[in-house]
């Protein structure tokens, strides 16, 4: 049986979709954008920036330092690390404290890496092929059907740069996780039913 199940995801896969459902069917306590309140919570940062900032990175690192330094300085008390990191610092603790405390499935925020020791883990992967990413995007996130391929993939990179800067590993490479599922291929349901088997087995 595993206890904790972090859900990666490229944008528009519906992964988020996958991690709720299955958390409802689990009996589990579900974390996305709870994560985020709890970190502003915590944090005193605002939601828009947890939300912006907890999964991408934008910029260049040295641009992230002289653009944060100050603030960093202000919202931290002193620490000298750039904003997105203490960020990083912050998120990865509320994260390790909701493992050890509860059954859950968490969603995105490099919990895959942080919990990569937890046993009874099971760390997932959800990809999709690009035309059913665009539909869904456009459909469920409100995307400008023009700009669609282009704002999916540049959202994809800004997550695979944050997750390399952060743990040094490949966002989406499959030795990376103990599973990869194509939404494409199995559907949202079916994915949820495949998570569930493998969860629930003894």
């Amino acid at each position: 049986m595993k206890k904790i199940i972090t859900i990666s995801r490229e944008c528009g896969s519906g992964g988020r979709q996958i991690g709720k459902q299955l958390a409802e069917k689990l009996g589990y306590s579900y974390y996305d954008k709870e994560l985020i309140d709890r970190v502003a919570k915590e944090s005193g940062l605002a939601k828009d920036f947890i939300e912006e900032q907890g999964e991408h990175i934008t910029g260049s690192l040295l641009f992230n330092i002289a653009s944060n330094m100050t603030y960093a300085g202000m919202v931290f008390g002193g620490n000298m690390l750039p904003l997105q990191d203490q960020l990083f610092v912050v998120q990865s603790d509320i994260i390790k404290d909701i493992a050890a405390k509860e059954n859950c499935v968490i969603v995105g925020r490099c919990a895959d890496f942080i919990l990569r020791d937890v046993p009874d883990s099971l760390h997932v992967f959800i990809h999709g092929n690009m035309e059913n990413k665009a539909e869904r995007a456009v459909k469920e996130y409100g995307f400008a059907p023009e700009d669609v391929e282009k704002t999916i993939r540049k959202r994809d990179k800004a997550r695979a740069n944050h997750y390399k800067y952060y743990t040094d590993y490949e966002w989406g490479k499959a030795q990376n996780y103990d599973m990869t599922l194509n939404s494409s291929t199995f559907g949202i349901e079916g994915c949820v039913n495949l998570l569930y088997d493998v969860a629930t087995k003894e």
